[in-house]
């Protein structure tokens, strides 16, 4: 007769741990590794700010600058970031209120040099755009420009703006510019004086709906 061994008794299992104590585990080992290193966990979201600028916005100062013949240094204001802001360029003006608008529209519209653009300048004014003296039924010192203000980019209509209310091209109120558009639009926009303020060039966005209607 063979007899056979009586089976062995299984080992005891291990215990099983569920998968939410598992789950429980790895997420504490994160707040275990935070608390070792001295600093208090929190389940709060922490705002540290908006990121740096990048841009300077201002131009290396090299010293006083030195007109070319003929030339006047002028304040003229590019697009840098977010807002409007001046810069020294010289400039020939010519005589008479619309003459001068001109000249400082063609510099406006021109490219940034290497200078202004290392800081962060840029320009949005058109390159076609033209302006010339207002109606004979306009109020005084009103320039009119090719396209209606409302039809320009925002930040370029408050380059335009803060650039003519600072020099013989503004308006006859310091600070100001009287603007309109083509006089044979079909609908003409009326004459709006707009103040260069501190609104207008932190937040240019606003530009088109700046200023205040006038009439003759």
């Amino acid at each position: 007769m063979i007899r056979t061994a009586p089976p062995r008794p299984a080992a005891p299992a291990a215990p099983r741990r569920s998968r939410a104590a598992l789950a429980g585990t790895l997420a504490a080992l994160p707040l275990l590794a935070v608390a070792g290193c001295g600093i208090q966990p929190t389940s709060v979201p922490v705002d540290a700010g908006a990121a740096p600028s990048r841009v300077a916005c201002v131009l290396p100062d090299d010293g006083p600058r030195t007109p070319a013949p003929r030339h006047t240094v002028v304040r003229v204001y590019l697009v840098c970031g977010s807002r409007v802001s001046p810069v020294q360029r010289s400039v020939r003006l010519p005589a008479g209120r619309a003459d001068v608008a001109g000249a400082l529209l063609e510099t406006l519209s021109d490219e940034p040099g290497p200078r202004e653009r290392a800081a962060g300048f840029a320009s949005q004014v058109p390159p076609e755009l033209e302006v010339g003296p207002g109606t004979r039924t306009d109020p005084p010192g009103t320039l009119r420009l090719s396209t209606a203000p409302s039809g320009l980019p925002p930040f370029a209509l408050a380059q335009i703006v803060c650039t003519f209310a600072e020099t013989e091209a503004g308006a006859p109120q310091e600070g100001t510019v009287v603007l309109a558009g083509p006089a044979d639009a079909p609908v003409p926009e009326p004459p709006r004086r707009i103040a260069c303020t501190t609104e207008l060039r932190n937040s240019p966005d606003a530009a088109d709906r700046a200023g205040t209607p006038v009439g003759s």
